[in-house]
This record gives structure tokens, C-alpha cells and sequence, in this order.
């Protein structure tokens, strides 16, 4: 795939945090057919890319999948295509809060930080019909070549928002009309005592410290599920997926 860059001053095959690379067929195709996503340019083995129409004007570059592997992280599983795109662009969170939807809950993170759990629960929210993610903008995984393919497409379809203070954004939730429903494992209300007919806003609080306290403080109520002493917690978007399953058969 052209000349391989000196390895003492080479960079490349480096990727810039602005421009993320996906990869993989589900992450590759669903980017290539969002007409909001910003496309730089399309890497892959003659194979893969007989099986797809590029998209008029995309840079496109051959190599096999060696070559490819050099772009991304050791041992992703690139499956001989990687795209190179720009971040979606800002949402604004007025623009969420209207018209709420009680089929279409809100899915807030406090401080998860883990690009696989966060890609996870793109995936479960887009699957369950949530209306939006939620994340802070300083505590939370950029858009990135392994988020997206745990989202397995979903970073394409399901709307996300950084907001600077998660307090101030739950206030607004509120005041737009929905219920505001924070996981925690030592409550005493279960999740499905703690749902509402309201737009559920779920918030859920990274693994091991769970929601910072100023975040329980903005939440309507705590509630726990109905897990056994067999384990002490689960993993968060396994969680986050019970959670928006018990919203979705309310």
C-alpha cells in the first residue's frame, strides 16, 4: 500500500484523533451509507472492495491485508476494508429533548470511559429505539476505530451528545418532561418499581464507582435489577441493555 515509512520518523500510519479509521465490514458499511458522515478515504483488499460502490470522489487505496493491518490496532479484525472519516458532527440537546417520546428513552453515561462498553451500548440503545446517548464531553471515548465496531453499525443511526456539565444536562431532561432513573446496585427500588409511563431518562455510572454523587442528586430515583448474590455487578452495557429491554415492555 505505497511505501512504507522510515520506522525511526514515520507516522504515517499513525491515525489522526480527528480523523478516526474504522474497520471491519459493519463499522465500514454503515459509515459509508450515513449521508452525514464525512468520508476521507476508503483502504482495502481487491476482494472486499469489488463487493462495495464507492462513493464518487472517496480516495480509495489497495493493499492487502497485511498492509491494512498497519493501520490499525494490533490484531483488529479489519476484515480487509478501513475507512478513514471525520467525527459526526454536534448535536445540541434542545434538539433531542423535543417532542419526547416514552418509546424512546435517553441513555445518559456518567464518566464511562471503556470504548467497548460504550460501543456496546450504541449498539443495545439503537436496537431498543432510544432516542439518544448521553456522554460528558471530557470523560468519555472519542469516536475510534474499536467503538465503532462494538457498535456494530449503531454509531451511524443512534444520535449522540457530549454535554460539559451532566448535572445541568439531567436538569433539562427534567424540565422536558422525562423520568429520571439512575442504576445503582445498593438501591432498594428494582428497575421495573422505579419506571414510569414518563420518557424514562436511564443514567448509568462507570464500572466499580458507579454514578459520581452529584449525578444520583439530579436523578427522580435510584433503582437496582434484580440480579442474584451469585455476582456482585454487571458489566455496564450488559446492564444498560436490561435496562432499556424493561423500558421497551413496560
Amino acid at each position: 500500500m505505497g511505501r512504507r515509512p522510515n520506522k525511526r520518523h514515520g507516522t504515517a500510519n499513525r491515525p489522526d484523533p480527528n480523523r478516526p479509521r474504522f474497520y471491519g465490514r459493519h463499522a465500514v458499511y454503515a459509515a459509508l451509507d450515513n449521508p452525514n458522515r464525512k468520508l476521507r478515504k476508503l483502504f482495502g483488499t481487491h476482494e472486499e472492495l469489488a463487493k462495495i460502490v464507492i462513493p464518487d470522489g472517496l480516495a480509495v487505496q489497495y493493499g492487502d491485508a497485511q498492509d491494512l493491518g498497519r493501520l490499525v490496532p494490533a490484531d483488529a479484525p479489519h476484515q480487509g476494508l478501513v475507512l478513514e472519516v471525520e467525527p459526526l458532527e454536534e448535536l445540541w440537546l434542545d434538539e433531542i429533548l423535543l417532542n419526547p417520546d416514552p418509546k424512546a428513552p435517553l441513555v445518559l453515561l456518567d464518566q464511562v470511559t471503556d470504548p467497548h462498553n460504550v460501543g456496546a451500548i450504541i449498539r443495545s440503545a439503537a436496537a431498543f429505539g432510544a432516542r439518544a446517548l448521553i456522554t460528558q464531553d471530557r470523560h468519555s471515548p472519542p469516536e475510534s476505530g474499536s467503538l465503532a465496531r462494538s457498535a456494530s453499525g449503531a454509531l451511524e443511526a443512534l444520535p449522540w451528545l457530549r454535554v460539559v456539565n451532566l448535572a445541568r444536562a439531567l436538569d433539562e431532561i427534567a424540565e422536558a418532561g422525562y423520568w429520571r432513573v439512575g442504576l445503582a446496585g445498593e438501591a432498594e427500588t428494582t428497575l421495573s418499581e422505579a419506571l414510569t409511563p414518563a420518557p424514562q431518562a436511564i443514567v448509568l455510572g462507570a464500572e466499580g464507582e458507579g454514578m459520581r454523587h452529584n449525578t444520583r442528586e439530579h436523578c427522580d430515583v435510584l433503582a437496582k435489577l434484580p440480579i442474584t448474590r451469585a455476582v456482585e455487578s454487571l458489566n455496564v452495557s450488559n446492564a444498560a441493555a436490561i435496562a432499556l429491554y424493561a423500558v421497551a415492555s413496560r
